[in-house]
């Protein structure tokens, strides 16, 4: 299987939908926007799009015209909960009974009451456990951006302005004045699918159980959450670890954790836990099939070909306090494709409406097949650069210890050509966008001093900058062409997962810079079964030179726990490391400052930080990134759905593309609106 990556999620391309090339001509002529067409061409072509025409669902009213506000740095959420739009609620629809036969339904759902997805789910699902890490990506994943289909958080984040909004949470959250504890409340109108209130108690059982038991939430945030209370039926207070001074251990993650994690329903958990007589592996083992949530969705069927989730025509949040209605589609359907291939088939077919998947090429889909399909921004990169997939040097392998080859084969690679070819300019360059720590948001540029670090930053393909360096470093060329490090030849192998395309495109010339500074680099691609135990646990073995690994997104700690990811000393020379700093890094100054971060409230004082541990990284090149890459891919086929999220929609607060599921995404639901055929 050929797949490519998105963060922790895999993705790719395929299919079928025409115009006329002189119908686009004429709409060049009248100077329509692309989205203007692209609703035209829809409107067009919907009769044969639809197999079928089903009653058609209530019109969702449009975004407002208002400008989406400017990208900031990370702060505390605003004074009050901000609707998805500004639009008066709609009555809600009359509640309906679930078919009794949902197999034969899924088989055959309602084309206008139905959103495809793909790239999400790659296999059968296992469950619906939230304290599982069982295989149900696309439905359950708790992180910086929370998958909030079916279970809910407190807060929802937003990438696009870098706030968190209240979800199950009644206003801001606040922190006391010695930043030990926040304290916030449950919405009143917030109640599980069965009609039961949502209640401090159950957030504190949540919490309580996740460390009673182990699983991946507790062991990853005890540390630095004590204790979650409910000091009242609606009121939940969450006490960081404190440090020997008094101080919270690290106010980030305690802001982090109220928009990552789901509260889960107290009532089914003790269900679960005699189910499983308190037995902590077959509690996360279970299905958890029988789960009570408060999502607006729930599930209807799921075999080895799709997933169906359908809508909970008592959804809570279409109280006035939320969104006011329900959103617009009665079931989220995601089909399991074999391969990328099938999945881009679907979408140009029209049978996907949004596209989770690395689409190569994907500007041809309306520029040369015509087809109603488009990303969130109209040009490139076409989609929100977030996170850095880095090559990391192993800085035990021979000859990679020193400085002049480690950045000799960082600026020698030509990083335009993975740009054009690995990612089909699906990410800024780094002319664009100067390489640091860093990922292109308007947020995340403002926390350092660019000018203090230009000298630093390479675009690179600079093959005789590299040469001299080397030899400047005493490294010199041999007669056969290939450089030696005190009598050895430098040969690495640089690795990475087989069947990531576009990461292995990316290591191809990585391979390629090497050679032509004469250092001499192989490719190996071990299956990622293999990969991951591999490239965790320290010590690496041999042909584990140069290997390709993921860096931190957007979300509520960064850049800090990208920074502390990709060089903290922390990770370094250990096992089960899923954290970062692979290669082996270590700088007790720089962790340093990153230990100092999550407590520094000054913006002047966190900007020089953060431009310090910038020249840190640049100056000793631990790793080099060879790309940026969105969050999601986001691409959307609007031959049956419209008025999907893209730059200047007018959305207030900013719907980030983020395929309408994770974080403050989920707002975009509420936005669709059916193309009339």
């Amino acid at each position: 299987m050929t797949v490519s990556i998105s963060l922790f999620q895999i993705s790719q391309i395929k299919t079928v939908y025409r115009r006329k090339e002189g119908e686009l001509k004429a709409m060049a002529q009248k100077q329509i926007s692309r989205r203007d067409f692209l609703k035209i061409a829809a409107l067009a072509t919907g009769a044969t799009a639809l197999a079928a025409c089903a009653p058609a669902a209530t019109a969702v009213p449009a975004a407002p015209t208002e400008a989406p506000a400017a990208p900031a740095a990370t702060e505390a959420p605003a004074a009050t909960a901000v609707p998805p739009t500004e639009v008066p609620p709609t009555e809600a629809p009359a509640a309906t009974e679930a078919p009794k036969d949902a197999a034969s339904v899924a088989k055959s759902l309602p084309r206008k009451e139905t959103l495809y997805f793909n790239g999400q789910q790659w296999g059968p699902v296992v469950g619906y456990n939230p304290y599982s890490s069982n295989n149900n990506m696309w439905a359950i994943s708790q992180g910086d951006n929370a998958r909030v289909v079916i279970f809910e958080t407190p807060y929802l984040y937003d990438m696009l302005d870098g706030k968190q909004y209240p979800l199950l949470a009644d206003g801001d959250y606040k922190w006391d004045d010695k930043m030990t504890m926040v304290t916030f409340k449950i919405k009143a109108a917030a109640k599980w699918s069965d009609g039961s209130a949502v209640t401090a108690d159950d957030y504190a059982y949540t919490w309580a159980t996740h460390l009673k038991y182990e699983t991946g939430t507790g062991v990853g945030n005890k540390d630095y959450i004590d204790t979650i209370e409910a000091s009242d039926p609606q009121t939940v207070v969450v006490k960081a670890k404190l440090d020997k001074d008094g101080k919270a251990v690290n106010p980030l993650v305690v802001k982090a954790f109220v928009s990552s994690n789901y509260i889960i329903q107290k009532k089914w958990t003790q269900t679960l836990e005699a189910r499983v007589g308190n037995d902590a592996t077959k509690l996360k083992a279970d299905p958890g099939d029988d789960f009570v949530a408060s999502g607006p969705y729930t599930k209807f069927f799921a075999d080895e070909s799709k997933v169906v989730l359908i809508r909970d025509e008592k959804y809570w949040g279409q109280d006035a306090s939320l969104f006011g209605k329900l959103p617009a589609p009665k079931y989220l359907a995601h089909t399991i494709f074999k391969d990328n291939a099938a999945g881009f088939t679907a979408l140009k077919a029209g049978e996907v409406d949004v596209s989770q998947q690395f689409n190569a090429n994907i500007q041809d889909l309306w520029l040369k097949d015509n087809l109603p399909i488009s990303t969130y921004l109209p040009d490139a990169p076409y989609g929100i650069g977030a996170s850095l997939p880095t090559a990391f040097f192993n800085m035990k392998s021979y000859g990679l210890d020193q400085l002049a080859v480690r950045k000799a084969i960082a600026i020698a690679v030509d990083y335009d050509t993975i740009i054009a070819n690995a990612m089909t300019n699906q990410s800024a360059t780094f002319a664009q966008v100067p390489r640091s720590i860093m990922n292109p948001t308007a947020g995340e540029q403002a926390l350092y001093d660019h000018d203090a670090v230009k000298d630093l930053q390479w675009v690179g393909k600079d093959i005789d900058g590299a040469n001299k360096l080397l030899d400047d470093a005493g490294i010199k060329k041999g007669a056969d062409g290939w450089r030696t490090y005190k009598g050895k030849k430098l040969s690495y192998v640089a690795t990475c997962p087989n069947g990531w395309s576009d990461w292995q495109a990316a290591i191809e010339v990585v391979a390629a810079a090497g050679k032509a500074i004469g250092i001499e680099i192989t490719t190996n691609y071990p299956e990622w079964s293999v990969y991951q135990t591999v490239v965790t646990n320290w010590p690496l073995p041999e042909k584990y030179d140069i290997l390709m690994m993921w860096s931190d997104g957007a979300g509520p700690t960064e850049p800090w726990g990208r920074v502390r990811h990709l060089i903290s000393g922390e990770f370094a020379e250990t096992k089960n490391n899923w954290n970062g700093n692979w290669g082996g890094y270590k700088n007790p100054d720089a962790d340093k400052i990153i230990a100092a971060i999550p407590s520094e409230s000054d913006p002047a004082k966190l900007k020089a930080d953060y431009t310090t541990l910038t020249k840190v990284y640049l100056t000793d090149i631990p790793s080099f990134t060879l790309m940026y890459r969105p969050q999601s891919f986001h691409a959307v086929n609007e031959s049956v759905w419209t008025n999907y999220p893209h730059q200047g929609d007018g959305s207030n607060p900013p719907v980030p593309p983020l395929d309408l599921t994770d974080g403050w995404s989920i707002a975009g639901l509420y936005n669709l609106k059916l193309v009339e055929g």
